[in-house]
């Protein structure tokens, strides 16, 4: 069963501070220039804390982590940060808008440009609490993506300096019943505790839930859940080592759980968007090159467009739209770009079953590793960026995806497989600071 229980929550007082001043978006979106416009805002940003400054002639004594203690501690102190007297359950949601292509030629506001998202407002809506921690692949608590160990340090380094969960892991959940669901609607209705606005102008708000059959309520939907990682995978697997690393030398037991946004699958408020691959080769991709290579396992479509008349990637990625297995390719010629569309010989792929459908894993093992034998991906969000970044000569080739669907995360995490990295990108992201579990 998975076990979720209340936790007595440290939130920013509003009362001292204004939460859009001090929130931050997750710390592996956060690039330098936006860290120190982070830091500008206020000098209670979370961003001091959950992924700071590394500052020259750093110690053992004297660091970002001992720095980030020292913060969150005196920010307590300060009455900037308050803990809640009693566990109680929280209710996140986010009201954004979808984009309805994610073709951004500025790129100054991160993916997309600010207001121009879709024609409608979706609400990402869900619960926070504190989860069991349990061996993943050994019960209701399933991964989907595969991790990288740098990341893992540095998280780790947070937790045992901080004995805290500075950010949520966004994980989904699927109940038709949708009791929390039912629960969270009616909450929403009510005073919010905490408000902020994101840089794409996205509304972020946090409710306590404190009625307790409410939090009973909410307690039995879930011990029969599976939950399924969505975003977060380096936090879930950080403390599982810090919770190991504690179990050797204590037998309390806080660490036995860690923070997470728990989001209704059947709630129709996810957005799935794609991240795209740019590749280096020895030497540029010819036209016989690509038909060489690609025609025994796809169907190549070449896409022509003058230059005059917009981005060559801009129309490829409405043409991808109209099949599945539809992946993009842009080799840097401004006025042609391609379609591979995959004839379904899924017996060259050397993948487990549950994973060989999939486009990212097409991508992947097929193209990336079999035909081009690529060593080195690099990847990007944003694909305007993407093509100029093949346009300047930075990479041979780029490419893009349609987004993978929320089904097929199930399927997989349920299989307990992993797909390649950055396979999924759930929009909107969730800010860092709304609510934090210390131990």
């Amino acid at each position: 069963m998975a076990e979720i229980i209340p936790f007595k929550g440290i939130l920013y007082n509003p009362k001292k501070v204004d939460a859009g001043d001090v929130t931050a978006p997750p710390y592996d979106i956060v690039t330098p220039e936006f860290k120190e416009a982070l830091y500008d805002r206020s000098p209670y940003n979370i961003v001091r804390i959950d992924f700071g400054k590394d500052i020259d002639g750093g110690n053992e004594k004297e660091n970002r982590y001992t720095r980030a203690s020292k913060f969150f501690n005196e920010w307590l102190k300060k009455g900037i940060l308050v803990n809640d007297s009693k566990p109680l359950f929280y209710c996140y949601e986010a009201t954004y808008n979808p984009p309805t292509s994610p073709f951004d030629k500025g790129g100054q506001r991160g993916i997309f440009k600010r207001g121009q998202g879709g024609a409608h407002v979706k609400k990402l809506r869900g619960l926070i609490a504190a989860v069991r921690l349990e061996e993943l692949g050994s019960g209701k608590i399933h991964p989907h993506e595969m991790t990288y160990s740098k990341p893992k340090t540095d998280r780790l380094n947070i937790i045992r300096f901080c004995r805290a969960n500075i950010s949520p892991i966004f994980s989904l959940y699927s109940s038709k019943d949708g009791i929390t669901s039912s629960i969270l609607k009616k909450t929403v209705k009510g005073r919010t505790f905490i408000e902020a606005s994101d840089r794409d102008d996205f509304m972020h708000r946090l409710w306590k839930i404190n009625d307790r059959s409410l939090i009973d309520a909410i307690k039995k939907e879930f011990s029969d859940k599976h939950i399924f990682i969505a975003d977060g995978h380096h936090r879930y697997e950080t403390a599982l080592e810090f919770k190991k690393e504690m179990d050797a030398t204590s037998n309390l037991f806080p660490w036995d759980y860690v923070l997470m946004f728990l989001a209704n699958m059947e709630d129709n408020g996810l957005t799935l968007l794609p991240t795209h691959r740019l590749i280096k080769l020895k030497k540029a991709l010819t036209p016989n090159d690509i038909e060489r290579l690609f025609e025994p396992h796809f169907e190549i479509k070449t896409i022509k467009s003058a230059v005059t008349t917009g981005s060559a990637v801009n129309h490829l990625l409405k043409e991808m739209k109209k099949g599945r297995h539809s992946l993009g390719m842009y080799t840097g010629n401004r006025k042609a770009s391609y379609i591979l569309r995959f004839r379904g010989g899924y017996s060259a792929i050397e993948s487990p079953q549950s994973l060989k459908r999939l486009d990212v894993t097409i991508l992947h093992r097929l193209i990336l590793e079999k035909l081009l034998s690529v060593d080195e991906i690099d990847y990007e969000m944003n694909p305007a960026l993407a093509e100029e970044k093949v346009n300047k000569g930075m990479y041979k080739a780029a490419f893009f995806l349609n987004p993978t669907r929320v089904e097929d995360v199930k399927k997989v995490a349920l299989a307990g497989q992993r797909m390649p990295p950055k396979s999924t990108y759930f929009y909107p992201k969730l800010l860092t600071g709304m609510v934090i579990y210390r131990f």
